[in-house]
């Protein structure tokens, strides 16, 4: 059995957002909202990172975001994705950066994490002009976004071995695919097979759960207690196996939608809190400008 409402919602999501009422909303959006610095960090205009900078000069953690949307749609600046947490923490004193990538089916998923990499390379090298300190950073991701964080955060040596330096720790905003193969292998959104295919070695490649290594920053996996599809089930296995290789791990279920985890965190609220408080955990850095 397939699960085709959402599928058809996705494309139409895709399709709508090129041209029609989703566009010029989306224009409105960017509109009211500019953002302080746009950076290129690839060729292709999807290779692009908003950076929002908070006032002072002394060097500031980074919440580095990545969007959500199936692989296929989204972007860095869509309602929702980043407002909230640039009005709650740029007042305390970080940076905030809102990543975008290339997406489906002009670049396969692997690719997209290869653009993550160079952007989180590239936000590292020109930290500083603004004001960010690269020794202080949290990644963040929220749906496909989330799933693409955590295989960032899975392999670390991956990404050092590109000279990029370690981060302090990641948040996953209910990622509902954490381990690939038992996805694909039951009844799915059919928009998992166009993401993912339908050779298992390919599966296991983009599998959190299975190119997990040693020395993972550690991670809070924010999961929706509401969705059929159990993300809270994926998150709690995936923070075991962290656990087993000597990570550290958490897990917050929420009673909130896919889409109010990501849209209501930077509100002020009991989540945000606790979401704040692992983010302290961190180091003392980022725990000196989050407010009691």
């Amino acid at each position: 059995m397939r699960w085709p409402s959402l599928a058809l919602y996705t494309l139409l999501l895709a399709q709508s957002a090129q041209a029609g009422p989703l566009r010029d909303w989306l224009a409105e959006r960017r509109a009211d909202n500019p953002v302080p610095l746009e950076i290129a960090y690839g060729e292709d205009p999807r290779q692009r990172l908003d950076i929002y900078r908070p006032a002072g000069t002394q060097p500031a953690p980074i919440l580095w975001m990545v969007h959500g949307g199936a692989w296929r749609t989204g972007d860095k600046r869509n309602n929702g994705v980043i407002d909230n947490k640039v009005a709650r923490w740029q007042p305390q004193g970080f940076v905030l950066v809102s990543v975008n990538y290339r997406l489906l089916p002009e670049a396969s998923v692997a690719e997209q994490l290869a653009d993550l990499r160079l952007a989180l390379q590239r936000t590292q090298q020109q930290a500083a002009e603004w004001g960010g300190d690269p020794a202080q950073m949290v990644l963040l991701g929220h749906s496909a976004g989330a799933h693409l964080v955590a295989l960032l955060n899975a392999d670390l040596a991956a990404s050092t071995r590109q000279g990029i330096q370690p981060w302090r720790g990641a948040v996953l905003l209910d990622s509902a695919v954490l381990d690939l193969p038992a996805i694909m292998r039951k009844p799915h959104y059919r928009f998992y097979d166009q993401a993912f295919g339908i050779d298992p070695a390919y599966w296991r490649q983009l599998s959190p759960l299975h190119q997990l290594r040693k020395g993972a920053p550690p991670v809070l996996a924010v999961c929706s207690s509401q969705r059929p599809d159990q993300p809270c089930a994926q998150a709690r296995a995936f923070a075991d196996s962290l656990q087993r290789l000597g990570s550290r791990a958490e897990v917050l279920p929420q009673p909130l939608s896919h889409k109010a985890i990501n849209h209501e965190l930077g509100l002020d609220n009991a989540y945000t809190r606790q979401v704040e408080a692992f983010l302290a955990s961190l180091g003392a850095g980022l725990q000196q400008r989050l407010q009691p």
